[in-house]
């Protein structure tokens, strides 16, 4: 069983950034001591809320074998720790910050359009696009014919939303349709006073 550390580091309190291995020492200690309580305390809210301190306990003593071997990787010469922090946009979108002498820089590989080498890196990658709703990432894993269709389909409806209060709206209690002239069916709904799209094609 695997008992993964989530470290955080304090933003807000100050403009100094933490040492992520005083983090890793601690942590380094405590599982070579199988102290469950400073492993808990070095968990971060998130971490804490999922396994709980009784959790965190159980999984302490399933795993000291392993956390020995994690403590003595942890305490080892030439081990490297890597901090980074998720920096998430007004879009939806999100970049990863990686804390390099001392300063954050962007992880390109988070940012950067994608560039998958396997089938299964490319539905990685839609289902990452799918589920940030980014429409930039889901057109960098479409191929060049998929774009133009697409592109030309969003153009297209946007041409027949140019002038919506010349439009023949049917009107059916809460419920409204319309027929663009580019050809697209819209259907509409009013939700507490509010109309809303609920499907177009």
């Amino acid at each position: 069983m695997v008992l993964v550390l989530l470290l955080s580091g304090a933003g807000c309190a100050s403009q100094r950034v933490p040492d992520p291995k005083v983090t890793a020492r601690a942590y380094a200690s405590a599982a070579q001591r199988g102290d469950a309580g400073a492993i808990y305390a070095l968990l971060t809210p998130e971490g804490q809320r999922a396994l709980g301190a009784a959790g965190t306990k159980q999984l302490v003593s399933e795993s000291k074998g392993e956390l020995a071997r994690t403590a003595r990787s942890l305490q080892s010469e030439g081990t490297h720790v890597d901090a980074s922090a998720e920096a998430r946009f007004s879009d939806g979108e999100s970049a990863t910050l990686v804390l390099e002498d001392g300063h954050f820089r962007v992880d390109a590989t988070s940012l950067l359009p994608a560039r998958p080498r396997t089938p299964s890196q490319a539905l990685s990658g839609l289902r990452r696009a799918l589920a940030r709703r980014s429409y930039p990432a889901l057109m960098a894993l479409m191929t060049g014919d998929s774009q133009g269709a697409l592109e030309s389909d969003l153009g297209s409806l946007v041409n027949g939303l140019e002038h919506p209060e010349t439009l023949d709206i049917q009107i059916n209690g809460d419920s409204a349709e319309v027929e663009l002239p580019t050809g697209h069916h819209i259907v509409l709904k009013r939700e507490a006073g509010i109309w809303r799209v609920l499907d177009f094609d």
